[in-house]
């Protein structure tokens, strides 16, 4: 992102100095041809299909919590405009409490519109402390297969319970997918009992696609089906040829087919994409989101 940037921003000076020259030289073909030239050079510079992507802070777990403040920074450093926090052992804030948290991360140049949380543990707090810095949605991000019908009712019923919390403090609540809810139980599909179950003004749904594709369901017809329901997703590859379920791989490596999907996820209400990459096959955890960002910064729809 950073060589586009600035190769856009050295041409833009370009015309910009080319504007100012072209009264006081007149009609003076050389600069005329080369102005044309470097507009027509403006013109082929790809815009991609996601001008604002950011990253499931997760990713970086084994890094992360050592230098927050270092991660953050190279994060900004490598276009990231937007985090998704999880609830690790230093809580969401990561002791740096929440104002002074959304301080730091704005400084950088970047938000945090939602976080994954603990739903279990002080979810009104935590509700009130995300308000109160301007984010927009708490995440549940796992519950489990559950062993009984009425198992999955008391899951919506949480769920339901969540967004109401969260809509007292003027947020969002979100369900983020693992592979068992696509899975029949019961003579059913847990994920539409939960789509079904739970209230639309009050709760909406994060799509980890990757997720989708492991338990064998297919994210467009999904998002087709529910539109406006899915407002986060994760973009995270599948590795090919690897039947394990912890088959993550870093963007553009694998089999998952982003360009049509994402187009179908926009389309349908989709706000924010966040990049999250669990496995890293011989990288690191920071290389392998520099180069994920850099696949988003070229990502263009189908």
């Amino acid at each position: 992102m950073g060589n586009q940037r600035r190769k856009f921003i050295q041409l833009a000076g370009t015309v910009t100095a080319g504007s100012l020259l072209l009264p006081t030289i007149g009609c003076n073909p050389t600069v005329e041809k080369s102005t044309a030239a470097t507009v027509d050079a403006m013109k082929n510079i790809v815009k991609p299909s996601i001008d604002k992507f950011g990253i499931q802070l997760w990713t970086l777990r084994d890094v992360f919590p050592s230098d927050p403040k270092g991660t953050l920074k190279q994060l900004a450093d490598f276009g990231y405009k937007q985090i998704e926090g999880f609830d690790g052992e230093k809580g969401l804030w990561w002791d740096m409490g929440n104002k002074d948290f959304k301080k730091y991360i704005t400084d950088l140049g970047m938000e945090m519109p939602a976080a994954h949380c603990n739903i279990k543990e002080n979810f009104e707090e935590k509700a009130a402390q995300a308000a109160e810095i301007g984010m927009e949605y708490l995440v549940c991000p796992y519950i489990g297969p559950q062993t009984s019908m009425d198992a999955w009712k008391k899951v919506t019923d949480r769920f339901n319970e969540c967004g109401e919390i969260c809509k007292k403090n003027g947020i969002r609540f979100a369900y983020h997918n693992h592979d068992y809810s696509f899975k029949a139980f019961s003579g059913m599909i847990p994920h539409d009992f939960i789509m079904e179950n739970t209230n639309p003004d009050t709760v909406d749904h994060e799509m980890d696609i990757y997720w989708v594709v492991t338990g064998g369901a297919d994210p467009i017809e999904y998002l087709k089906k529910y539109p406006n329901r899915f407002r986060l997703c994760h973009v995270k590859d599948r590795m090919k040829d690897i039947p394990d379920a912890q088959a993550s791989c870093t963007l553009g490596t694998g089999t998952i087919d982003f360009a049509s999907i994402l187009k179908v996820a926009k389309d349908n209400g989709m706000k924010y994409f966040f990049v999250e990459q669990e496995r890293y096959d011989g990288t690191t955890p920071m290389k392998s989101a520099e180069d994920n960002a850099q696949y988003m910064n070229k990502l263009q729809f189908a």
